[in-house]
């Protein structure tokens, strides 16, 4: 069968010992984590990891099963990269001397729509949001300035479609009450 990559989404309350937990889910299947961030999401008091993988769906709709059966997950969910849309973030710490001496180095930044956030005598720092394939393109088109260092973002993405998530969470709450 195929292998995709999906988005898994995954609700719960922030407790410790969770993303461990859902971390060996991954590692008993010996699958590789693509992208994995964690924040507050829309629901107060509840929080979202997002996590890409690259497998079938098969394996993706087991994961998910196993990922709810978790106490502290409320809901999980997964999405091809059609149903959602995503973009990553990426920082990179260039010596200044490129900004100043490499014009060329202006367009590169210009044509890829990316930031400078600050400069410093020693070196300047760009931000660039955008598609893995973008920020990695902008990260070798850099290395030839003295990129001094690189960070990217996991995947953070929505879904074209509702989830329905707090209609989930309210019938919970009015079950509960």
């Amino acid at each position: 069968m195929e292998t995709k990559t999906y988005t898994i989404s995954v609700y719960s309350e922030n407790n410790v010992g969770l993303l461990n937990r859902i971390s060996a889910i991954f590692l008993k299947r010996h699958i590789n984590l693509e992208s994995f961030s964690t924040s507050a999401s829309e629901i107060p008091d509840v929080y979202r990891f997002v996590i890409v993988i690259h497998v079938t769906p098969d394996t993706v709709r087991r994961l998910v099963q196993q990922i709810e059966k978790q106490v502290d997950v409320i809901k999980a969910f997964y999405h091809t990269d059609e149903e959602t849309i995503f973009q990553e973030n990426a920082l990179y710490k260039v010596k200044s001397s490129a900004l100043f001496e490499e014009r060329h180095i202006q367009n590169i930044i210009k044509n890829s729509h990316a930031n400078i956030v600050t400069v410093s005598p020693e070196f300047f720092v760009i931000e660039k949001t955008g598609f893995r394939e973008e920020t990695e393109q902008l990260r070798k088109d850099l290395e030839p300035y003295g990129l001094l260092q690189f960070v990217r973002s996991g995947r953070i993405s929505v879904t074209k479609a509702k989830m329905g998530i707090s209609e989930i969470l309210n019938t919970f709450k009015n079950n509960n009450n």
